[in-house]
Order: C-alpha cells, then sequence, then structure tokens
C-alpha cells in the first residue's frame, strides 16, 4: 500500500479552510508553502570507529506571529514531506491557542534505539553545528518530539551556547529543569490532551464514569494520558505501544501497566489482559479513541471499521484526510491535533519565557495556565463550529488560518 503524502493531507485540510473563510487561490497559494527549509548531512563518527552519515531537516514554515517553534524527531522514517507537514500543524498549532509563534519541525533519519549514548551525543551535537544559524530564541526554538528527550535537549543548548560563546537557555525548550526547564513540561502534552477530554465530557455532557477508553502509542504522551483519564474515573480498556496492545473490557489500571511496561519494554504479555494488535486497538468500540503515535494511523483502508463515538488525536495527524471526511459523515466527532496535543507547544512558551525573563514558576502556574489557555480555545474551537455549521477540526482551522493570514497582512507580506 502506497503511504499517503502527510503534506499534501496538511495542505488539503488547509485549502478547506481558506475555502470557507473566503480566501483567493493568490492568498491559498502562498500560505501553503513552507517560507524556507536545510538538509544537512551529519557525519558522526560510530564506537566502531567508522564513519557514518545521517540526514537530518529543519522546515520553517511561517513566521508572521513570531518566531518558529516545533520539536526534532528522531525516526527512521523521517523525510522532507513530513517535516513539512508538521511544520504546518505547529503553525496552525500555535495560532490556535494563540501564543506568539510561528511553525517550524526538525528531524533526523535515524533509529536512536541503534546508537550508544556516546553516538546519540555526536548526532545531536552534530545537528547544532550544521543548524546554529538557523535557529535561535528570536528566530526559531525547537523542542523535543518522537524520541527525542530532556538529555537530547540538553546537548543541543549546550552546543548551541558553545558556538556562540555563552549560555542561551532559550533557543530551544523541553530541558532538563536544573538548565533552564520549565516544571510540567515533561507531562504537559498529555495533561493538556486530558484537560481537552474533560471540556468534551462537559460540552457533550457524557458521565466519565460510564466512558470507555483506547490509547494507541503508550509512551511520553499515551501513558499520562492514561494515568490522568484514570483519576478522572474513565475506563481505559486498552492502550498499545509499537510492538502490540493489550486489552481489558473491565479496565486497565495505569500503574500496574507502567510498572510491567517498565520491567519488560511493552504492554504486551501484561497479566490479566488480551492481546491485541494496533489495527484492532483503532477498531475496538469504545466511546473514546486516542491515536497517540504516529501520523496515517486510520485511513480510508480502515476508517469504516472505527467505532468510537470521539476521536481525540494526541499524534499529529493520526487520520488521514479522505478518512476524516468519511469520520465526519458517519457523525463521530474528531478533536483535531491542533488542539488536543497543544498542552505540549503551551507549556514550551511558557519555559521560553521563563528563560527569557530568568524567573520560573511553580508547577501549580504552569499547569494552571495551560488549562485556562487549552479551554478558551476549545470554547472558541466549538463557537466557530456552530457559527459555520462545520467540523471540529474545520472551526480549528478556520480560527487558526484567519490568525496568521490577519497577521500577514498586517505586516504587508500578502
Amino acid at each position: 500500500m502506497k503511504k499517503e503524502n502527510p503534506f499534501e493531507s496538511a495542505k488539503a485540510q488547509l485549502k478547506d479552510a481558506a475555502k470557507t473563510l473566503g480566501y483567493s487561490d493568490d492568498v491559498y497559494e502562498i500560505i501553503s508553502h513552507p517560507k524556507q527549509y536545510l538538509e544537512v548531512s551529519i557525519p558522526v563518527k560510530m564506537d566502531n570507529g567508522k564513519w557514518k552519515v545521517f540526514t537530518g531537516y529543519r522546515v520553517h514554515y511561517n513566521d508572521a506571529r513570531g518566531p518558529t517553534k516545533g520539536g526534532i524527531r528522531f525516526h527512521p522514517d523521517v523525510d522532507i514531506n513530513e517535516v513539512k507537514a508538521l511544520a504546518a500543524w505547529m503553525t496552525w498549532k500555535c495560532s490556535l491557542v494563540n501564543i506568539p509563534y510561528g511553525g517550524a519541525k526538525g528531524g533526523i533519519v535515524v533509529d536512536p534505539k541503534k546508537l550508544s549514548k556516546n553516538e546519540l551525543e555526536k548526532l545531536s551535537r552534530g545537528y547544532i553545528e550544521l543548524m546554529y544559524n538557523f535557529i535561535g530564541p528570536k528566530t526559531d526554538i525547537p523542542a523535543p518530539d518522537v524520541y527525542t528527550n530532556p538529555q537530547i535537549m540538553a546537548w543541543m543548548m549546550d552546543e548551541y551556547s558553545r558556538i556562540h560563546g555563552h549560555t542561551e537557555l532559550g533557543m530551544i525548550t523541553g530541558k532538563p529543569v536544573e538548565i533552564g526547564g520549565s516544571l510540567g513540561r515533561i507531562c504537559a502534552t498529555g495533561c493538556g490532551l486530558a484537560y481537552i477530554i474533560e471540556n468534551v465530557v462537559k460540552h457533550w455532557k457524557v458521565n466519565p464514569k460510564k466512558m470507555t477508553v483506547a490509547i494507541q502509542g503508550y509512551g511520553n504522551l499515551g501513558h499520562v494520558v492514561a494515568q490522568r483519564l484514570d483519576e478522572m474515573g474513565m475506563k481505559v480498556v486498552a492502550v498499545s505501544d509499537s510492538k502490540g496492545g493489550i486489552h481489558n473490557p473491565k479496565g486497565l489500571k495505569h500503574a500496574k501497566v507502567m510498572e510491567h511496561k517498565e520491567k519488560t519494554g511493552s504492554v504486551i504479555n501484561f497479566k490479566g489482559a488480551n492481546t491485541i494488535s494496533n489495527d484492532d486497538l483503532i477498531c475496538m468500540k469504545v466511546d473514546f479513541l486516542v491515536p497517540a503515535a504516529l501520523e496515517n494511523v486510520i485511513t480510508k483502508e480502515n476508517v469504516d471499521k472505527v467505532k468510537a463515538k470521539f476521536i481525540v488525536e494526541g499524534a499529529n495527524g493520526p487520520i488521514t484526510n479522505d478518512a476524516n471526511k468519511i469520520l465526519e459523515k458517519k457523525g463521530v466527532i474528531v478533536i483535531p491535533d491542533i488542539l488536543a496535543n497543544a498542552g505540549g507547544v503551551i507549556v514550551s512558551y511558557f519555559e521560553w519565557v521563563q528563560d527569557i525573563q530568568s524567573y520560573f514558576w511553580d508547577v501549580e502556574e504552569v499547569d494552571k495556565r495551560m488549562n485556562i489557555m487549552l479551554t478558551r480555545a476549545f470554547n472558541h474551537m466549538v463557537k466557530t463550529a456552530k457559527e459555520y455549521k462545520v467540523s471540529m477540526r474545520n472551526a480549528a482551522y478556520l480560527i487558526a488560518v484567519k490568525r496568521v493570514v490577519d497577521a500577514m497582512k498586517l505586516r504587508g507580506d500578502i
């Protein structure tokens, strides 16, 4: 099966919004292309003494509303179209939650699980050595993404600071707290997604204690969501990771599943649960489905088997454009990625602000401010959906795209 181009999917979503907003073809043409991108070749001397060259990317999609912002992912399937799509989605995400950033994204084609710590550090520093003129606290602020973490951000910050001759904490976010990171950042995306589900529960007036949930992707995001929903009284009946999934109709207790995963490296073979595939989980009959792994997991090939009433997108672009239109016709409520997983970029923004001010907040302040921003954006999306009689995704895009285009017009770019 041919893999769908995620950037074409991102452009299709944008085109729908531009048409509804009444923008000309010329405006759509301008906003459907990234401003600039850089491809680099990163040579790394491996532990065996041989050299290996890795390909890295960084895309600046739009900076009309402020410096660009977006994570760096280390994954063997990274390609330029994926990075462009992710940068576009970051643009709309930052705009939707109304933080003063544009969108960017970066990535390296690598399986980090196959690298030693020494090789991983060399690769991380090598990326910054080639990108240092393309990023910075006033131009483009990276962050963690798939298979990157606070330690990698620390190496990158240190390399950037070494090159510039002074410590520059604000050039990257998602750092360890000891060197300018924000409290609450590690769990921010998962906690934010749980707040969005709380808003969904309130708006659609459903009883959380009667709701069943399946979470695809039990990593940094998925396991935090599971914990928070467990605390809310929702019944998480299925979870999965890259090796497979587990299901128990009576519910899975997060603490015990997490303990098992930490011991074995996967959720599979958890005592008291049935083993399932990731495809099984996507098609399970549940109230809430949270795809929190990678993009394009719900496609036109499997969308007819999806039985969830609500889908809350934890991952970026987990539903293809064709599949999304089918879900709309079926009446499935989809809360789009650009809102659902925006907790991470909101707290990254808070980290950047704290770094610039050299004044740091306690975790309660971080959490409270994130919840306020997400709830405000959720309510704006719901109001816009009713006003234009469109889906939640389309409403989110209408808000986000209009803000970006308005900024470009005010700056004379359009």
